[in-house]
Formats: C-alpha cells, structure tokens, sequence
C-alpha cells in the first residue's frame, strides 16, 4: 500500500511537470537571408551607381479561389512576394526599385514587346508568379505527448526583361519551405489554428533561393541614363545623387545602335552602340523618380538626336 502512494506520488509530480511543457519551433528555411554569390559578397557596401529596376505585382497562379492567403483582388501571396524582393534588392545598396502595377495587363497577356523604357522608367523589369503554394498539418502521437507540425512549401518564378527590346534576359525557378512545430504533454499545450506567417516564410525562402542570380545578371548590364531636355546652356540627363552619381562625375555619351526585329521570335534586337565623346555631371535638380542631372559636353546634340543617344559609365 506504501508503495502504491509512492508509486502514484511519482506520477502526479511528472503529470505536473509535463502538462506545462510546451514546445514551438520555426523552421523556415533558407528564410534567413539571400543566397548572396561570392562576387557580391567581396564588396560589403556598395559603392557605385544604382541601377533602376521597375518590378510588377507577381501573379498567384496556385487557383485558390478563397482563403487567408487571399486579399481583396484574390492575390494577398502575389503581393507578398514581389514585395520580398522587391525589400532584398533595395537592401543590397545596389538598386533603386519602382513598383508598376499600371503594367498587370501587358503582364497577364505577357505581350512584353509592347514595352517601352519610357512606360516602365526602367531599363529593366521584373515579373514573376507564385505558381505552386502548399500546407499541410502533422501529428506526431506519443504515450504522453502529441506533436503537430505546420508545413507550408511554395514555388516562385520569375522573369527579367529588358524593357528596349521586350526580351526575356533571364528566368529562374525556385521552392522554399517554411515549418513550425508545437508539442501537448496530457492534452495541455498550444493548438493554434494554421499559422499564416508560414506562407510568407514560404516564399521568402524561394526568393532567397534566386535573388543572388538575379541580382548578378541585373549587375551584368551597363548603368545608363538618357538625355531629356536642354537649359540654360546645359544638357538634362535623368538620374542624380540618389542612384549615385556625384558633381564632377564624368560619364560616357554613345550613339544607340539601330534596332532591327529578329524573324524568329519578332523581337527586336538593338545593334551595338557607338562612342561619341563624355559629359561631366554640374549639379541635380527635383527628386526621387524625377530627378535629373545638369551636365556640360563639348558634343552638340539637337533635340532630336536626344531618343538615339544613352549615357553610360564605362
């Protein structure tokens, strides 16, 4: 009969030391930061001139008519994603980032030859979906304990344009995966509903898998800037001290190659460009996506030359 008490003594101090023992885990993946190549990561501030990139509101290809993952216009997880790259590409230092949502339709109907540089306000521009999104709920049963474990994957797409041409410079697939756990012991512990913090996680962790290539073809291509108008004995260039540029700065003026419309896929290929001499940046003028350089050049260029000729750095 001592025994016994003892015996049930030893039960109720375990019942009660596990009955509060509750257990949540997070595992998001590779959610923790870009996969950052080695010839990115030798230079840890960025130095040079921001290239504008304009990026479209990604598209939810997954057909999930309603959920939480929805918002009012059935795209909360497209939104989410083309906002997480768009936060890791303005953190890199490296770009300056525009968000066109006016371009939805030429996206949908990818008629991306229907570009123009000077609709986008970009050489560049990024569309992408969410083509696959998943979740799923696991329990793991012991004698004493239950474990349920939270499961969200998703798979992202995305696709690089230049914006002159309407061709596709690049193109990449990537999965992520995002889990949390939670843990009962007797039936007491946390049983929350599905946690929707995992479907960001998700994709955050897909994005992670790609935004290193694409930042790197992104660097690939020359910086350049446009001449759009004359004052007062000086040349306007778009672009300023927000992507980089400083007074003094001397950059180089080309001839834009002629364009000429590939027969095998209608698109337009432009020929390499021609040196015609340089400039040196004087002062800037207006602000964020208007603003522009003042810049002197010994070249004479009328105002109709202004649409064939392209400023670059090198």
């Amino acid at each position: 009969m001592k025994f016994k008490g003892t015996l049930l003594l030893v039960i109720a101090f375990a019942v009660t030391g596990c009955a509060t023992s509750t257990n949540q885990r997070t595992n998001p993946g590779t959610a923790q930061g870009p996969q950052v190549s080695q010839s990115l990561q030798q230079q840890e501030q960025y130095q040079g001139l921001k290239r504008r990139v304009a990026i479209a509101r990604f598209s939810d290809e997954t057909r999930r008519s309603s959920s939480f993952f929805v918002d009012a216009n059935y795209d909360r997880i497209g939104k989410q994603a083309s906002d997480i790259l768009s936060t890791r590409l303005t953190d890199s230092g490296r770009f300056i980032m525009l968000e066109r949502t006016d371009l939805d339709k030429v996206v949908a109907e990818q008629n991306y030859a229907s570009l123009e540089a000077t609709q986008v306000g970009a050489d560049y521009l990024i569309v992408g979906s969410v083509s696959e999104f998943g979740h799923s709920n696991v329990s793991e049963t012991g004698i004493f304990t239950r474990n349920r474990i939270q499961r969200a994957t998703a798979t992202v797409n995305v696709r690089l344009l230049d914006t002159n041409t309407g061709q596709i410079v690049f193109s990449q697939e990537a999965s992520g995966e995002a889990r949390a756990e939670a843990s009962t012991t007797f039936g007491v512990g946390e049983r929350a509903a599905f946690d929707t913090a995992l479907a960001d996680q998700a994709v955050s962790a897909a994005i992670s898998q790609l935004v290193s290539n694409l930042m790197e073809n992104l660097m690939n291509s020359p910086w350049q800037a446009y001449i759009v108008g004359q004052q007062d004995g000086y040349y306007l260039m778009t672009g300023g001290a927000e992507q980089g540029l400083t007074r003094g700065a001397e950059l180089q003026v080309y001839q834009r190659g002629d364009k000429v419309r590939n027969p095998q896929t209608g698109l337009f290929i432009e020929l390499p460009a021609t040196q015609l001499g340089s400039l040196q940046v004087i002062d800037f003028i207006g602000q964020g996506e208007n603003e522009l350089s003042l810049v002197s050049t010994d070249l004479s260029l009328s105002s109709e030359q202004f649409d064939d000729v392209v400023i670059r750095n090198n």
